[in-house]
């Protein structure tokens, strides 16, 4: 009798305890819940001059980047991943408003990009992604290189950022000392120092240290943007971290000094890695991960005259500056376990279709007042569905000199760089390039293959139908006086 009155009290004493658990856990559950109803967090990591081979995981053997590395295993690594333009300042604008830099403005036949005299930038009348995103109540912050209008009302705080620190153009310019003997290209990189470039470090608007420490920015970039992960982790954020390096002149910090086998520009790479690694930890550590996406390119291909102080196209053809795939094509990462189905990506996309891309997850319909040059990678992110995007425009400056559509790409004008990949040509019939079978760009294939130039050439003829080039904003610089 005493057995069974036990039995029956533990049971009830059980049953107490497994209601007490199940409420405690939805009670700890709510705030999880409440998250998953949000739109999600964006991290946007732009390095500067990185080339497509310069990661571990898109082959470099000797520059270790373990924590870009899990980014692509537990995400996506795309492998035809572009970029809006091959230098700095349109390949920024394209990405932060999902059009080509042609149709604001912002990139010119007379200078590439824009300088510490320049008198323009990026327009008014142009919406960034963190405008774009303001509309659905996200928290901005640009911290890092800016390079789209050093006066104040081009900065990121008057255009859709909440919060700014970075240097605001070139980590290269505002120098100081005398050209060395032979001029720019024959820089060496262990005869500079941080002080011979008088760039300013700004704090919204405020320059607070002038000249910027270089030795330690790429880990201040990472912590600023940790601190501003934490103060805004309780609503939604936007966050575009983009990196001074490893455009030169590089530097990297006592502790990231000597740590890799490829010298100092392995050090720069590996130093960008960690603060990469840091930034994952804390969205771990509060409780983000499930509701975050961050996404890690470069704004444009190695700048190769450079030799050892510069990067590596991999198996791609020439870098910055031109039109080849080692100007444009890009490493592209893309991790949120909470959204992303990891895998291999072959399929076509571009830094621009961020804009459209982060639009549809934070439920806010794209512009209908202008023409926009992004594709929502939603469903390839998220199911692995096929990417809606088959072609790419490579214009320099105000001239399309290639276009792609699907595999093939043909170039209508070629030209080197830097005095390197020979002079300007102009192709009639283009030359073509099978990019899967060949994308170091050795073969033309254009015999044979008249029809697809033809589709191209159609493509081509479309787009060109409804271009409105923007007023050329990089022209126009301060005169000197003497």
């Amino acid at each position: 009798m005493k057995s069974t009155i036990w039995r029956k009290a533990l049971s009830i004493c059980f049953l107490l305890l497994g209601f007490w658990i199940i409420s405690s856990c939805k009670s700890e559950s709510k705030p999880e819940s409440e998250q998953e109803d949000r739109p999600p967090n964006f991290i946007v990591i732009f390095a500067d001059d990185l080339g497509y081979g310069d990661l571990s995981c898109y082959g470099n053997p000797t520059i270790l980047t373990p924590n870009l590395d899990r980014m692509a295993h537990e995400g996506q690594k795309w492998t035809n991943f572009y970029v809006g333009a091959s230098v700095c300042t349109p390949s920024r604008a394209a990405l932060l408003t999902g059009r080509l830099p042609i149709r604001n403005g912002m990139t010119s036949n007379k200078n590439r990009v824009l300088f510490p005299d320049s008198k323009n930038g990026l327009p008014a009348e142009e919406i960034t992604l963190a405008e774009q995103l303001k509309k659905a109540g996200y928290t901005t912050a640009a911290i890092g290189k800016w390079h789209l209008g050093h006066r104040e009302q081009y900065l990121p705080t008057n255009n859709g950022f909440d919060y700014y620190y970075g240097i605001p153009y070139s980590n290269d310019m505002d120098w100081v000392v005398e050209n060395p003997k032979g001029g720019y290209w024959n820089l060496q990189n262990d005869d500079l120092k941080t002080e011979h470039f008088n760039v300013p470090l700004l704090r919204g608007t405020e320059i607070i240290e002038r000249p910027a420490d270089q030795n330690t920015i790429t880990k201040r970039y990472s912590a600023e943007t940790i601190s501003f992960i934490k103060q805004n982790k309780d609503k939604p954020f936007f966050v575009y971290l983009a990196h001074n390096l490893p455009h030169i002149p590089l530097f990297a910090s006592e502790e990231a000094k000597g740590k890799s086998e490829r010298g100092l520009y392995g050090d720069v790479v590996q130093e960008i890695d960690h603060g990469v690694g840091q930034i994952l930890e804390t969205l771990k550590s509060e409780g983000l991960v499930e509701n975050t996406i961050v996404v890690f390119t470069s704004d444009n291909g190695p700048w190769l005259p450079f030799k050892n102080s510069g990067g590596s196209a991999g198996l791609l053809k020439a870098g910055k500056g031109s039109t080849w795939e080692g100007g444009m094509r890009e490493p592209g990462i893309f991790w949120g376990p909470g959204y992303i189905k990891p895998g291999l990506v072959t399929d076509i996309g571009s830094a621009m279709d961020l804009f459209a891309t982060f639009s549809a997850m934070a439920g806010i319909d794209i512009p209908q007042d202008r023409v926009m040059d992004s594709y929502d990678l939603g469903p390839t992110l998220i199911e692995r569905k096929p990417s809606p995007r088959n072609h790419i425009m490579y214009y320099r400056g105000t001239e399309l000199y290639a276009a792609r559509l699907g595999d093939y790409k043909a170039h209508f004008i070629t030209q080197g760089v830097y005095g390197q990949f020979g002079e300007r040509e102009e192709h009639d019939p283009p030359v073509l390039y099978h990019l899967n079978h060949d994308p170091s760009e050795r073969f033309n294939v254009a015999k044979g293959n008249e029809e697809i130039i033809g589709q191209i050439q159609e493509l081509v003829k479309v787009h060109k139908s409804n271009l409105i080039p923007g007023k050329d904003q990089l022209a126009e610089r301060e005169q000197k006086v003497d």
